[in-house]
């Protein structure tokens, strides 16, 4: 990952506008609070075609990131699998560093 996409991803925790774990995510994204979601490029054939399914019926950007452990230290947590990016401008600006 990017250290500049890690540290604003570290702010937006700060922030508390991140939502972290697979079920969680999936119901941001389902009640539109969602606008971008990373993926850690490890995760189960499953839960990334269950994210990405969700993320594209709701039109939410869905952007691979590192492994587990990277996006989880970003967030200052164990590996995580799935991030959610609650706030706008955070997410574009994550959106833009990392595509």
């Amino acid at each position: 990952m990017i250290p500049k996409a890690a540290q604003l991803l570290g702010l937006a925790m700060r922030a508390r506008k991140v939502i972290t774990g697979e079920e969680l995510v999936v119901e941001a994204v389902r009640s539109g609070k969602a606008r971008l979601v990373l993926l850690a490029a490890d995760a189960s054939a499953n839960t990334s075609k269950k994210v990405q399914d969700k993320c594209a019926h709701y039109g939410v950007p869905c952007v691979w990131a590192s492994d587990r452990y990277e996006l989880g230290r970003a967030i200052g947590k164990d590996g995580r699998v799935t991030v959610a990016v609650t706030d706008g401008k955070l997410a574009e600006s994550i959106q833009r560093l990392l595509t």
